[in-house]
């Protein structure tokens, strides 16, 4: 273990801006709740990323149930999701007793790609929607590349195909793809604010889409079902009081005081970003030419990427395992994590659908050897260097 031991945590909120004089303000607005606040971070988000609508929930898996109710999957339905992500991105599907069928991802970038959605559509041709992951905030290939031209993308291969695609963008703000914003792909795109992502709300999440039908659905089905939202009760001239409930809706609005945290986010979410961006290139500088570790595939720019993970996988070539190398770093004081154990691996989904791991090949060979690394727009390039260097101690014997 090396000397000079580091507090180096998986990550580090950044909360020095505007957040304190937004919260005050709703303090002494009266208004807590669904108000002001939190239609306007609705607005400047949406115009962040070039959409038409924006509606913020109290998290990313509301946005995401939220948009696939609105978008008609209903069910029985049958909806592709990677098996490299987090629960919540097929968890939303079994809410709606839709049946998830999970797939492959590509090694190195843990992104369904084209011709992997393709293969899942032979083997399952009446699927109805596609759950697509822009994992660690790296799109996934949306629409055709220009240098590739007659390769279609994701989203084009779901509308010749007649699939609806719901977008997880929880690791994806602000990301773009082949000059556009994730955000403006899909019938609805998903985004959280928990407290680790690229920005917060503490908790929250946004749904945002170009579908004023899907947009206007979501938005009743945030609180209850309501026909009217209690702001826009209060601010009628008369009849403040009524409303009718039109759905038996969810409880998944975002009250005001995270939509003020979020407003104070927004405003530095480019500054987070090369920050965060930063970091990733003096890791990939530091990393560099070790046999033992594979490191994550950036297939477009750099600063199209949100950044919000960087991970090593340790491969056939390690002379240590995962667990013994997450001790060392830990004994050296830095925090780590992994992204993710597969859901195919969850007890729920292998023994629901009889999942074996031979059929997720590029999931399992990532999932043996990850370990996600501190990354965060305060993290030092000494604290960066820090990191490489137990890592190369335990990895190059």
């Amino acid at each position: 273990m090396m000397g000079d031991r580091r507090n180096i945590p998986f990550c580090r909120i950044v909360c020095d801006g505007n957040e304190l004089n937004y919260i005050r303000e709703t303090l002494e607005s009266g208004w807590l709740t669904t108000a002001k606040k939190c239609f306007e971070l609705e607005s400047r988000f949406a115009e962040r990323v070039g959409a038409r609508f924006a509606c913020a929930v109290n998290s990313g898996t509301a946005a995401l149930h939220l948009a696939c109710e609105a978008a008609g999957i209903r069910e029985g339905d049958k909806v592709f999701v990677p098996t490299m992500t987090f629960t919540a991105s097929a968890e939303i599907l079994r809410y709606l007793r839709a049946e998830p069928v999970l797939l492959d991802v590509e090694y190195g970038t843990c992104l369904i790609t084209p011709e992997i959605l393709e293969a899942g559509l032979r083997d399952c041709p009446d699927a109805k929607a596609a759950v697509i992951v822009h994992l660690g905030g790296q799109a996934a290939q949306m629409i055709e590349d220009p240098a590739l031209p007659g390769h279609e993308g994701l989203l084009e291969l779901c509308r010749r195909r007649g699939l609806k695609v719901i977008e997880d963008a929880a690791h994806a703000f602000p990301t773009s793809h082949n000059g556009r914003m994730i955000g403006t792909f899909g019938d609805a795109t998903c985004f959280s604010f928990y407290a680790n992502k690229t920005i917060t709300t503490g908790e929250g999440g946004m749904l945002v889409t170009e579908d004023e039908a899907l947009f206007e659905r979501a938005k009743i089905m945030r609180l209850h079902g309501i026909n009217r939202d209690i702001w826009a009760r209060y601010a009628a001239p008369s009849k403040g009081w009524e409303y009718d409930v039109v759905a038996p809706g969810f409880k998944y609005n975002m009250p005001d005081v995270n939509a003020a945290i979020g407003l104070a986010q927004l405003e530095r979410a480019d500054e987070f970003r090369r920050a965060r961006q930063r970091c990733a290139e003096r890791y990939y500088a530091g990393l560099a030419g070790i046999d033992a570790l594979d490191l994550p595939v950036c297939k477009g720019p750099m600063d199209g990427h949100a950044w919000h993970l960087f991970w090593i996988v340790l491969n056939d070539k390690a002379k240590v395992t995962r667990g013994a190398l997450i001790e060392e770093l830990s004994a050296a004081g830095v925090g780590t994590s992994v992204h993710y154990k597969p859901l195919h691996r969850m007890s729920y989904y292998r023994e629901r659908y009889g999942l074996g791991d031979d059929r997720f090949p590029n999931a399992e060979k990532h999932w043996k050897g990850v370990i996600s690394l501190p990354i965060y727009p305060t993290l030092a390039d000494d604290e960066i260097d820090y990191v490489c260097a137990v890592i190369k101690m335990a990895v190059v014997r």
